[in-house]
């Protein structure tokens, strides 16, 4: 007769680990941050997507060669579906092609706000090159999303140009949606006085400022000092709409956490703003739920992916299990469009309608 043989070390080591992950999450069940809720009618817009370029087809994008060798930067080729060869081969418009037919082939978001991004502008206001780690030229981004017309423009102006005024004018003629500004790797300071002038003809405009505020890690290098939310008071001051990427999320200034001074300026100011943009990401674990569960944010935050990390490694359903149910973290991975993904999820995590739906009242899209 045939005997069972008892199973080896590696075997128990296995169910122990089974059973160990079992029991925390028995154990450490929390839930969804709110109860889910069903997605608004049409249409959501997604106020955050990024696009960028190696200077084929005379796009008049570059990136750093600091950047450029980066393991990073493959990553987010990946997430577009391309790769250096195809841009070279057939031109940066690649990218903006390949949002458009992720945008079109959602089932839920309507359009995505595709944004430039201005370099690093010197004392002298001209481009510095070297130190510039990304280039989106307006034109590129705009000359683009006529070609797709679930794209929008979001442009990029570096407020110490000689000509920002001419800029902003020509952005808003093209039909920009608003201002797109990363402080930490542009060499804005946003509290500069010299830039009244610029605030009050985007309040003049309607033009609001999407500018990231707290931590950036997504670069070569950064001076999060820049995006510390406490320098949009000036903007603001003028008349211009602010919106803070990231709720401020991950840094601190002056031992000051930059959530908590983007809270104190949300008290202060009813023009302020947020996005939900990379707050799903695994290095961003938990600002969600303090940013839903914070009373000062309510009514102010706005949808947005961060297009293309959220088709990378680091957002995942996979990421939440004490949040979503194995069911739930299984059917949302198998969703092969990025936009439908990613509002499942955050729909799946409590993130409620008004969000979804805001950004199209923001940017006057509600009735488009």
């Amino acid at each position: 007769m045939k005997t069972l043989s008892r199973p080896g070390w590696i075997g128990w080591s296995l169910m122990w680990l089974v059973l160990g992950v079992t029991g925390c999450r028995i154990l450490g069940w929390k839930g969804p941050y709110r109860v889910p809720r069903p997605l608004p009618s049409p249409p959501i817009i997604d106020l955050h997507a990024h696009v960028a370029g190696v200077g084929a087809g005379n796009s008049g994008c570059f990136v750093s060669p600091e950047m450029a060798a980066s393991w990073k930067f493959g990553i987010y080729l990946g997430a577009f579906g391309t790769s250096r060869e195809e841009l070279h081969r057939q031109g940066d418009d690649v990218l903006l092609d390949r949002v458009a037919a992720h945008v079109s082939g959602s089932s839920n978001v309507h359009a995505a706000v595709v944004l430039a991004l201005d370099g690093w502008v010197d004392e002298r206001g001209e481009l510095d090159r070297e130190k510039t780690q990304v280039f989106v030229p307006n034109e590129f981004v705009a000359r683009g999303v006529t070609r797709h017309p679930r794209l929008r423009f979001g442009a990029s102006i570096h407020p110490r140009r000689p000509d920002a005024i001419a800029r902003l004018d020509a952005a808003a003629a093209a039909g920009a949606v608003l201002v797109k500004w990363i402080p930490s790797i542009m060499n804005i300071d946003p509290a500069d006085p010299a830039y009244v002038p610029f605030y009050r003809r985007m309040a003049e405009l309607g033009m609001p400022l999407l500018s990231h505020a707290g931590k950036e890690r997504s670069f070569a290098w950064s001076r999060d000092e820049l995006a510390d939310p406490a320098r949009l008071r000036l903007p603001l001051s003028h008349g211009v709409v602010v919106i803070a990427g990231h709720v401020a999320a991950g840094g601190e200034n002056e031992g000051r956490r930059d959530f908590d001074s983007l809270l104190g300026l949300m008290r202060e100011h009813p023009r302020l703003m947020a996005d939900i943009s990379a707050l799903t990401q695994a290095n961003r674990h938990g600002w969600l739920r303090e940013a839903l569960a914070e009373p000062a944010m309510e009514g102010r935050l706005l949808y947005g992916s961060d297009f293309p990390l959220m088709n990378t490694a680091l957002v995942s359903p996979w990421h939440f299990p004490l949040q979503l149910t194995r069911a739930q973290m299984s059917a949302i991975s198998s969703i092969t469009n990025a936009w439908d993904r990613d509002v499942a999820l955050k729909r799946a995590l409590g993130v409620p309608p008004d969000i979804f739906r805001r950004t199209a009242h923001v940017l006057g899209e509600a009735a488009r």
